[in-house]
């Protein structure tokens, strides 16, 4: 979102929203506020009502918005209103609205423009951008060189958990202490709650994310020292008992605005150069952040509103009650009912579970997209529309046909097997497509090839797969199986 303003003349207020919270969103200049601009912060109700938000997440968006109005005292008008228009009214009264330019990100919206301009109608893929991004930030280079010579380095990234290891072995991240802005937020949503004027999803324990730039400091600090020399090569394991991984966790202080993305790239590269964290690690970060989450946010409106629509695979069916309440204890398969219960109690999983346990189930079984992304919008702490429209819709979803990824990223539970440890103590084998121990991602996997056989067995990518499924003998019963086995938890 982009800041608004009544304009830079006499009277003008700055609205500063809920995801603007740092200091680099009042930086005085031609598209920021005059140091004497009055600011106006807005809490609006109806956006609770209006969704069924996790417990969490409203916790951490609130108590970071009352704790930026209350650092920066009397210049900020902080209004809570039954809306934003309403708000708006009594802040500001009836000025007009200027939208100005965003910030937060590296690249401009311009920028990106003549980039996708630039590309004669080829397809806008991610790995171009990010190389675009590096040399032109001047980001882990060498001269015009990538530093190493490569640009990518997700091949030395890709290592499954350390062998009968319950954690990997590194030191635990930053946590933040809750204060008495954080009691009178779990206040005012139990008073919410218990009143049934809003409801909300999950839990809401302790705060696990920072709601303050000091406190998004310390993580970023946190994560550099201890844990990012760690962080490549298991970035796509995932263990039962360390649902954190050596991941930053740094995502919501992004998307709330506490840190910029340029403090944390640099501060990556900073460590690989003085070699204190290695190559592979630092070029893993620094790809999430000026590769993946710029790319996202542009594409979101680089697509426009008709990308929300699209639904390429025709999938149409509801999400189950178990899945949208989180309701975790009611799943056998041990990979899923372990990341819903990570995500029921926190807001957070990293982005594996979130595209290859959750995405993954629910394209196996053909959910409609535009619901799934509005589920992800919702229970997770660093969801925003922007984040979740291209993520879920066009990556973990292929709803978009291919305009953002070249394949659907279905599988089935031969690869949860190789990147995780949950397939040891489940009910289910992931060797076994049929039968009371068939992994309901295996055969999941199976019903979704035959399902969009035609489309598959057309792509380079996913042909082998499709001709695979071709020469299964008990198609027909992994078929039947699965139709029986509808939505009803695995």
């Amino acid at each position: 979102m982009g800041q608004r303003s009544g304009g830079k003349g006499t009277g003008a207020v700055h609205w500063l929203f809920g995801d603007q919270l740092g200091p680099h969103f009042l930086t005085p200049g031609e598209d920021g506020p005059h140091r004497d601009t009055p600011l106006v912060m807005i809490e609006s109700r109806a956006v609770f009502r209006r969704r069924r938000f996790h417990r969490a997440k409203a916790h951490l968006v609130l108590s970071a918005m009352r704790h930026r109005a209350a650092e920066l005292g009397d210049r900020v008008t902080y209004v809570k209103a039954g809306t934003y228009r309403e708000g708006l009214r009594k802040a500001a009264g009836e000025r007009p609205v200027t939208v100005l330019p965003a910030r937060g990100f590296l690249v401009g919206h311009q920028e990106f423009a003549d980039w996708a301009e630039g590309r004669g109608g080829r397809a806008l893929r991610q790995e171009d951008f990010y190389r675009r991004t590096r040399a032109a930030h001047d980001l882990l280079m060498e001269g015009d060189r990538p530093a190493s010579g490569r640009w990518n380095l997700d091949h030395d990234n890709r290592e499954p958990p350390p062998r009968d290891a319950g954690a990997l072995d590194v030191p635990a991240p930053y946590r933040p202490r809750e204060d008495a802005i954080d009691e009178e937020v779990r206040h005012d949503l139990d008073r919410w709650e218990r009143s049934g004027e809003v409801t909300f999803v999950g839990r809401d324990g302790p705060r696990h994310f920072p709601a303050t730039r000091r406190e998004a400091l310390n993580a970023l600090r946190r994560f550099v020292s201890d844990r990012l020399a760690t962080f490549g090569p298991y970035e796509d394991a995932m263990l039962t008992a360390d649902p954190v991984m050596s991941h930053s966790l740094l995502s919501s202080s992004l998307n709330l605005g506490l840190l910029d993305p340029a403090e944390c790239v640099e501060r990556a590269e900073a460590a690989w150069r003085a070699g204190e964290a290695p190559l592979n690690s630092v070029e893993g970060f620094v790809r999430q952040i000026a590769g993946w989450r710029e790319y996202i946010w542009h594409l979101y409106w680089h697509f426009g509103e008709e990308y929300r629509t699209t639904n390429a695979l025709g999938h149409h069916a509801p999400l189950p009650d178990w899945w949208s309440d989180l309701d975790a204890d009611a799943v056998t398969a041990h990979c899923l009912s372990t990341v819903l219960a990570q995500l029921r109690d926190t807001g957070w999983t990293h982005h594996i579970p979130r595209l290859m346990v959750l995405g993954n189930y629910a394209l196996q079984r053909g959910w409609d997209p535009a619901a799934l992304t509005d589920w992800f919008h919702r229970c997770f702490v660093d969801g925003y529309d922007w984040v979740m429209l291209p993520n879920v819709l066009g990556m973990s979803q292929y709803a978009d046909g291919g305009r953002m990824t070249t394949k659907p990223y279905a599988s089935g539970g031969a690869y949860l097997n190789r990147m995780s440890d949950y397939c040891s103590p489940c009910a289910y084998r992931p060797d076994h497509r049929t039968g009371d121990r068939a992994c309901p991602y295996t055969a999941g996997y199976w019903s979704f090839v035959h399902r969009h056989h035609e489309r598959l067995v057309h792509n380079p990518r996913t042909a082998q797969a499709a001709r695979g499924m071709e020469r299964l003998k008990d198609l027909d019963e992994v078929l039947g199986q699965e139709r029986e086995r509808g939505d009803a938890a695995p």
